[in-house]
């Protein structure tokens, strides 16, 4: 409990281990890359999701925006003719709009963020369906779809790939990292490093453990918000962008399933529910736990409906295990 990466990184190796030994598959390089590939989305919306606990907020509706985002993209990619060089920053901007309205609103009428973000998950599904007719848009530029589709072994000039074809191991860790997880672990790094060596971060988890001293201390506590709902916004769209690569369509479901597992990673990462506390190193470890569980469900043959049950488990388990553990820890003090 006093050192929950290490905590999380121990479940994770166990969680890895078992699922190993339940089935021959797991370790197989094609099924790695299917986790890592998961873990690339819902790592981002993880991300997202992790800056605004730190907050001492939560957003519900970052699953719509990706899903508004990567429909935005697609219009503008199909429909308006637009490069994907243009398309992408569009992309990246109408999330990260989105993220703003929300924070507006938060900052402005004093709402909760949890209740204002369930509203606003159903007018940005309204709009997504709204644009796309419920059908998927078709035709996506293929120069995209290396985003989304290839990995690292491909990044790699052929000199490269000679020398790791050699070594059987790094060959298939090559092949086991595709690009949108790289992306994601590059965005996790500078999370990272935002919230724990700059005065932005330090702000944050200031305004997570007291947001009425932070205001005494001076901190412009809104303008603080208003640029992390941003962060989160544009965060979403870059998760629902690579998801369009990774499809080569825009389907309006993109998002829908993302926001759950996304607080489950980070309350198991050792992001507080109450705020202040927390970082996005654990919250990633805790969704790669989420993921390899919802890998081995349907790996050893459970049917996949269960696992939003098991999603919800995970998350019910890992807020009671955070309240438990700052309760013990206030009766050590």
């Amino acid at each position: 409990m006093s050192q929950p990466l290490s905590g999380v990184l121990a479940a994770l190796a166990i969680i890895c281990l078992v699922s190993s030994l339940l089935s021959s598959a797991f370790l197989d390089a094609y099924n790695l890359s299917i986790i890592a590939r998961a873990l690339a989305f819902v790592g981002l919306i993880t991300l997202a999701q992790t800056m605004l606990m730190v907050l001492g907020e939560l957003d519900l509706s970052l699953g719509m925006i990706s899903g508004l985002a990567a429909v935005i993209g697609g219009i503008a990619m199909v429909h308006w003719g637009m490069h994907p060089a243009l398309a992408i920053p569009l992309t990246l901007l109408a999330g990260a709009a989105c993220g703003l309205i929300n924070g507006l609103l938060v900052t402005g009428l004093g709402l909760h963020s949890l209740v204002l973000t369930i509203g606003m998950s159903g007018v940005y599904l309204a709009f997504k369906l709204g644009f796309t007719k419920g059908a998927a848009i078709t035709g996506i530029p293929e120069s995209i779809h290396f985003l989304g589709q290839s990995n690292l072994y491909d990044l790699l000039p052929a000199a490269l790939q000679g020398a790791v074809e050699k070594i059987p191991p790094l060959l298939k860790l090559c092949e086991a990292l595709p690009l949108p997880t790289l992306i994601m672990f590059v965005c996790m790094g500078i999370v990272a490093f935002i919230m724990a060596r700059t005065p932005f971060g330090r702000y944050m988890y200031a305004i997570g453990n007291n947001t009425a001293a932070a205001q005494i201390l001076g901190i412009r506590v809104n303008r603080v918000r208003l640029a992390v709902f941003t962060c989160a916004g544009l965060l979403a769209a870059l998760a629902g962008i690579l998801m369009v690569a990774r499809m080569g369509t825009a389907q309006p479901s993109i998002g829908e399933n993302w926001v759950l597992p996304s607080i489950a990673a980070s309350v198991i990462g050792g992001v507080s529910t109450t705020g202040g506390v927390g970082g996005p190193i654990g919250a990633i470890i805790g969704s790669a736990i989420v993921n390899v569980i919802e890998n081995i469900i349907v790996l050893i043959g459970i049917n996949t409906y269960w696992q939003s049950g098991v999603s919800g488990a995970v998350v019910v388990i890992a807020i009671s295990v955070d309240a438990l553990s700052r309760r013990f820890f206030r009766k050590e003090r």
